[in-house]
């Protein structure tokens, strides 16, 4: 899809919040980075980390989350708002792509904080960027960073060399990679319908609709953080549940997601999806609709997005929802 501003707000975890760096973080930064045992891990990091150097960086971070080019947070404490490390996301807009880094002092080691917050770090990219994988390096000699990596979901791709500062020259890393499937939450149960014949898929029947503006533009909701393939963009609508037609599961889901009103003759059968996920296969009737009572608003915090025909193509979409886009773009 065409690239956008992102509004930025600060991510939680369980024990952190993964805030915009101030000013007044600078002190407590080089603190903690100018330490051999960190920046030697660190690429981009000079040793000795000069204190000036602090305050030209963290100005920079607001630059660039402000232009949607990089994320480089602070991880600060959420009872007392203690700056105890770093995680940064940088974005490659042309191979639709970000690269993970991270650092937490030492004097906060061997308590999960890069997990915790890398790997949240990393979920809300894939879902609120236009990025379609993520990817990280760490020196051969750090097991430490690349069990953080396991642990988040990363696989290793291989090795290659990269330029550390603090090192003065190229040094041997591990390539570590992670997309949506590898981020995903454990998949809920599908409902099947009916019993798979030995050795098949549940089936997994879920309605969907292309709510048509007078404009002629349809309607895409984007999967948010904590769904399966979040930050992809979808036709509205949702599983249909046992002894429910697909129009009155699409009645109920646009009620529940978008607060609107639609009545059963307001939708008119279009096509339908059938594809098979790895553990399930899905069957999606699409349906179209031009009429409805009430305002589109996204009740589950989905961005939403009216998009002109010929430009569905542009935006990121599940594979069984792409077939369906160039039939939509022929009949409008």
């Amino acid at each position: 899809m065409p690239d956008s501003a992102v509004t930025f707000a600060p991510l939680e975890t369980a024990r952190f919040l993964l805030r915009p760096l101030r000013a007044g973080d600078a002190a407590e930064l080089h603190r903690l980075v100018n330490d051999w045992e960190v920046a030697k891990t660190l690429a981009r990091v000079p040793f000795p980390y000069p204190r000036d150097l602090a305050d030209e960086w963290i100005a920079s971070t607001a630059e660039r989350i402000a232009a949607n080019e990089a994320y480089h947070l602070a991880i600060a404490r959420r009872e007392d708002d203690v700056l105890v490390g770093c995680c940064g996301l940088t974005r490659d807009r042309e191979d639709r792509s970000a690269e993970l880094g991270y650092w937490v002092g030492r004097r906060h080691w061997g308590q999960g904080i890069a997990p915790e917050a890398a790997g949240r770090l990393a979920r809300w990219a894939l879902a609120n960027l236009d990025i379609d994988r993520i990817t990280a390096s760490a020196l051969v000699d750090n097991a430490r960073s690349a069990t953080v990596l396991a642990r988040i979901g990363f696989r290793e791709t291989g090795t290659g060399a990269q330029d550390f500062l603090s090192r003065g020259g190229a040094m041997p890393v591990r390539i570590f990679e992670a997309g949506r499937a590898d981020l995903a939450p454990a998949p809920a149960a599908a409902v099947p319908s009916p019993e798979p014949a030995p050795g098949g898929k549940p089936i997994l029947l879920v309605a969907a609709v292309g709510l048509i503006d007078p404009d002629n533009r349809v309607l895409l909701a984007r999967r948010p953080e904590g769904k399966p393939m979040a930050g992809l963009w979808e036709f509205p609508g949702g599983k249909v549940h046992p002894g429910e037609t697909p129009e009155a599961a699409l009645i109920r889901e646009l009620k529940e997601e978008l607060g609107i009103d639609v009545t059963e003759a307001c939708l008119a059968p279009f096509a339908f999806a059938s594809h098979g996920y790895e553990r399930f296969h899905l069957l999606m009737p699409l349906f179209l609709c031009r009429r409805w009572q009430g305002a589109v608003t996204p009740l589950e915090g989905q961005a939403l997005a009216w998009v002109r025909p010929q430009k569905l193509a542009e935006y990121a979409m599940p594979p069984a929802d792409v077939p369906l886009v160039a039939l939509l773009r022929d009949f409008l």
